[in-house]
């Protein structure tokens, strides 16, 4: 059996956190190294490492966490907009093995950028089959 990850030693009691909304399935608390003030975290109660591993009821609910805090975050901190985001898996920088919803306010100016400057020039890609990796992703699903 695996060591508990942070997360699930904040939703045990064993380490303190901010938390700002729980509910019998999920909880949420603000990141102890914020990227912006009012930064949170939406984390599903049950341990799942991957948003592939979440049941879709779940997810559900983690996902109507993070639609209620988005907008109440960025009125409390005067934001000018949110950024949401999941780092999915060791290759997309997840950090810890749970998986975990990112509420990052954002302000005019503060030089954060798009979500598609996570990937700077490693996110081109040339002349890209969009028919097929789009039949490929709907044969996924069968």
């Amino acid at each position: 059996m695996s060591d508990p990850t942070i997360f699930e030693r904040i939703i045990d009691g064993e380490i303190p956190a901010e938390i700002i909304r729980e509910t019998d399935d999920v909880i949420a608390f603000l990141d102890a190294n914020p990227l912006a003030p009012g930064h949170t975290l939406v984390v599903p109660k049950e341990a799942h490492e991957r948003l592939r591993d979440v049941p879709p009821a779940l997810s559900g609910e983690v996902f109507g966490v993070v639609r209620d805090l988005a907008p109440a975050i960025e009125d409390a901190v005067e934001a000018d907009a949110t950024t949401v985001g999941i780092n999915d898996g060791r290759a997309a920088g997840q950090e810890i093995e749970h998986l975990h919803v990112h509420i990052v306010p954002r302000f005019d100016g503060d030089g954060g950028g798009s979500l598609h400057s996570v990937m700077g020039a490693a996110g081109g890609v040339d002349d890209p089959d969009l028919g097929g990796i789009a039949d490929d992703i709907a044969a996924a699903l069968e």
